[in-house]
């Protein structure tokens, strides 16, 4: 085990991992496994592709844009092996994102999933992408299986839109090309840049964070050191229903859990609860990773209250705040208590993290390992002790900065190395750090800041209540006041209900002046509410 804690690039992590557990089951998807060993071998060829058969070079940018499939792993751990930089893309993205993406990366090639494909085939020649590698999901089932697969999704189901790129080739055509001759070692440095991860680009223009080598393989060793003594090596199972271009996901399965030589049951599609289900079933599942909105759901789900959890023994969130309901309703169900950290997609993520055994519920845990955590006021001056401020965090895991955006990274990293999370947290007594809220999230009602994440987990506790988000509306006496949206969990709530509940357990000035029921929240890929959905809503209402 301490040979991969010596790892300096993920590339060195990958052929560890690859040659040490090649007999173990590494990754499984629609009831197909690959091994370390297969793994090692497809993504030799994919990265013999590129280095053999396109224009690409050591340093050059590759898009891939999959959900969670067989291919996501070969593909990112082929790219790194050749050299090159991984540009995760969210396979939802729209035409302007994705065109934005590829030409701020200045990614020369893209690997894309056929039933995604419309949105890049629509925008690709306006971007310095050369080469389109088009994958179909069942391309690595092999043989009958994953034909018949293919044919099925694409001419019954209709799954596949019909697109064109000018230089297309097949992902199987590239893994036989490759498969000729052996992909060439390269020297990645540490401080080489192994992946943009572009942030969801909720406060503007998304940006992409250089996420080194360093700054990742950093975060494994941080991430297993919370877990050394927990995690069996070579043994373990975990879900992955995050998705694995999403940093949390990606840290976790491609790197931590891969590096250790354990097993990761990847679900292409969280949403569908049935087939969450329906992917862990045969498996003993001992790990399982989530947030909050995803938690609830399952939690509240038939199938999945049917599983089997006598193996689980690890539940990890980040993300969004933990609500204490979902907390307790998941701890019932599983036996399992879900050890809450923080991060962000410039730490790689993971800055603190409650450990198994020393949960504190309501607070995101400690700092990991070798990382400094401090809360600042507006002049980056450390606050008094006992008070909020804006979290800010320094460590190996601290992105290199925004790529092409040195006025960016300016803002948010202080002279002396922190970074500027753009969170404000508070210490507790126990040195447990506890998240506020968004700074930009806030809403001053008569001059008392209100912080939604207070209100939603307060009103999280009231029984006929699925799911909440707070936003602050203009209001002509007070300046803002807070507008609630409310999923019903049950269909007799009524907003009086709702505001009677909000002044028996919080103070006036925070109590929802407006309740709004909705049959569903906006949210993000990985299932994150999204405020500035319903703030930028309420806005071309007023306009």
């Amino acid at each position: 085990m301490t040979a991969v804690l010596e790892v300096q690039t993920l590339d060195e992590l990958i052929n560890f991992a690859c040659t040490e557990y090649a007999n173990n089951d590494a990754f499984t998807c629609l009831d197909k496994t690959l091994s370390f060993s297969d793994i090692d071998t497809l993504s030799s060829q994919f990265a013999s592709y590129l280095q053999n058969h396109t224009s690409l070079e050591a340093g050059d940018r590759v898009a891939v844009q999959l959900p969670n499939l067989l291919q996501f792993p070969v593909v990112v751990f082929g790219i790194l092996r050749a050299g090159m930089v991984v540009v995760n893309t969210n396979p939802l993205y729209t035409e302007t994102e994705v065109e934005h993406q590829l030409n701020d990366s200045g990614a020369k090639a893209m690997v894309v999933l056929a039933n995604i494909a419309g949105a890049a085939a629509a925008v690709v020649d306006k971007t310095p992408v050369e080469q389109v590698i088009v994958t179909e999901i069942a391309d690595l089932h092999g043989g009958l299986k994953g034909m018949l697969m293919n044919f099925v999704i694409k001419n019954v189901k209709k799954m596949v839109p019909k697109f064109s790129f000018k230089n297309q080739v097949s992902f199987k055509n590239t893994l036989k090309l490759g498969s000729q001759k052996p992909h060439q070692a390269v020297s990645n440095k540490a401080e080489d840049i192994a992946v943009l991860q572009y942030t969801g680009g909720t406060t503007g223009v998304a940006k992409g964070a250089m996420l080194t080598h360093s700054n990742l393989t950093s975060n494994f060793k941080q991430a297993y050191d919370l877990l050394e003594g927990k995690l069996e090596i070579g043994n373990e199972i975990f879900a992955a229903p995050l998705p694995l271009y999403h940093v949390y996901a990606f840290t976790t399965h491609c790197s931590m859990l891969f590096g250790i030589g354990c097993h990761s049951v990847l679900i292409p599609n969280p949403r569908d609860f049935d087939s969450v289900v329906a992917a862990m079933k045969p498996h003993k599942v001992s790990g399982f990773i989530g947030l909050n909105t995803l938690f609830n759901g399952l939690a509240h789900h038939e199938g999945f209250r049917s599983l089997d959890f006598s193996e689980l023994k690890f539940s990890n969130a980040g993300g969004m705040a933990m609500t204490p309901d979902v907390w307790k309703h998941w701890h019932e169900l599983t036996g399992v208590e879900i050890t809450e950290g923080y991060g962000l997609t410039e730490t790689s993520p993971v800055a603190t993290a409650n450990k198994i055994g020393e949960v504190k519920l309501g607070t995101v845990g400690k700092p990991v390992k070798d990382t400094e955590v401090v809360l600042m006021d507006s002049d980056h001056n450390v606050v008094a002790e006992g008070e909020s401020g804006e979290i800010a965090i320094r460590g190996p895991q601290v992105m290199k900065g925004y790529w092409k955006r040195p006025d960016a990274t300016e803002k948010v990293m202080t002279k002396d190395g922190f970074f500027l999370t753009g969170d404000v947290g508070m210490w507790d007594e126990d040195g447990y750090l506890k998240i506020v809220d968004r700074i930009k999230d806030m809403v001053l009602v008569s001059g008392f800041n209100v912080y939604p994440n207070d209100i939603e987990q307060a009103v999280s506790e009231h029984p006929k209540v699925l799911e909440s988000a707070a936003i602050g509306v203009p209001h002509p006496k007070s300046g803002e006041a807070v507008k609630l949206f409310v999923v019903k969990a049950d269909e007799s709530l009524t907003e009086e209900e709702v505001i009677s509940f909000c002044k028996d357990c919080m103070t006036g000035y925070k109590v929802p002046k407006i309740i709004e029921f909705r049959e569903e929240l906006p949210k993000s890929n990985v299932g994150k509410i999204l405020r500035r959905v319903l703030k930028e809503e309420e806005k071309a209402k007023s306009a």
